[in-house]
């Protein structure tokens, strides 16, 4: 009998992802494309994009000048949020290209399944 191939490297462990540190991640990595991002990396930082510019929208409906503030900050947060999910499809194996998807009647919903799905355990073309 021949004898097995080799099984796939595992990816090397990561450092836990925390809310406070997903933010600084994903600063400082505001223009590269290169690399992956985790689930927890990329839906962190959308989750605090979204409590943010609804907390300021909710304050402008009190107090005004807050919601220009809110349209400054998700400007702001707009290249973190797709370099991270171009980081994040090739978490997934894909290319960054699959990004076009969103703007697409529907495309949109199958880049949330893509961006949803699981991480690939090795490494991959695009990193570890």
């Amino acid at each position: 009998m021949p004898p097995e191939p080799p099984a796939p490297a595992q990816r090397p462990p990561r450092p836990p992802i925390t809310f406070n540190n997903t933010v600084g991640t994903a600063l400082r990595k505001y223009f590269h494309l290169d690399g992956r991002a985790s689930r927890p990396e990329y839906w962190l930082l959308v989750l605090f994009n979204d409590v943010l510019c609804l907390g300021l929208l909710a304050l402008g409906a009190v107090w005004s000048g807050f919601g220009a503030l809110a349209v400054v900050s998700y400007l702001g947060l707009l290249i973190p949020l797709f370099t991270a999910g171009i980081r994040r499809l090739h978490d997934t194996g894909r290319s960054g290209h699959w990004y076009w998807l969103a703007f697409l009647p529907f495309g949109s919903l199958v880049l949330i399944v893509f961006l949803a799905g699981r991480s690939q355990p090795h490494p991959n073309r695009y990193g570890p």
